[in-house]
């Protein structure tokens, strides 16, 4: 665990420099933290809209809002995301807002209603998940995971060559640098936008492509 200290006031972080404890953020936090993901100049008027949409949708529902709503809840496209919080949606606007790093699938949604005389498919190999539903050691990963993990999310009939491009580039740009590309940098390697990814992955960008793709957030 670290700290980060402010105008006199001392905030306990995670090792990712995420804040511990949401009930501790304050606007205090959020100006202090800005300079440390890359924002020039202090927060504005729109760092504010975002930040507070997050803070909201957080309270009410519980979760961190997936990047399409707030994208499109705000008018933004994702070049102007991008110019408001630099290191990412969820390392820059979600950071600052206060957000848990591990907050995604609380809920754990993505198992939908099982019936009672559910039946697992034979399946002989054993994947191990986190309680999120991601999965714990990414070299466990395989295509027969990727395909069962997406049947339990809203995409529909079956992943098409796109689904399988950005899987792979997610996968293949951590194994090269260690990190989980940010969403900007996914829709830039395919010129695509948030609406475009939206389609393609409907649960979020780490809810959705970056489970898929076998991949978690530490």
């Amino acid at each position: 665990m670290d700290t980060f200290k402010f105008k006199n006031k001392t905030y306990q972080l995670d090792n990712t420099g995420f804040l511990q404890e949401i009930e501790q953020w304050d606007e205090n936090f959020a100006e202090g933290m800005a300079e440390k993901v890359q924002i020039v100049g202090g927060l504005t008027s729109k760092h504010w809209d975002i930040i507070n949409y997050i803070r909201n949708t957080f309270k009410e529902f519980g979760k961190c809002p997936v990047v399409y709503q707030t994208c499109r809840m705000n008018g933004l496209r994702m070049k102007d995301l991008k110019a408001l919080f630099p290191t990412g949606y969820r390392r820059g606007a979600c950071k600052l807002a206060g957000i848990p790093r591990r907050d995604d699938g609380t809920t754990m949604t993505w198992l939908g209603n099982l019936p009672e005389a559910f039946t697992p498919p034979p399946q002989d190999k054993i994947y191990r998940v986190d309680i999120q539903g991601f999965l714990i050691d990414s070299e466990e990963w395989d295509e027969l995971y990727c395909a069962n993990k997406a049947t339990e999310m809203k995409i529909a009939e079956k992943l098409t060559d796109k689904h399988w491009q950005i899987i792979r580039f997610l996968r293949e740009s951590h194994r090269k640098n260690g990190i989980i590309p940010t969403v900007y940098e996914t829709c830039e390697a395919f010129n695509i936008d948030i609406e475009d990814l939206e389609k393609l992955f409907p649960d979020g960008y780490h809810r959705g492509a970056v489970k898929i793709a076998g991949l978690r957030i530490r």
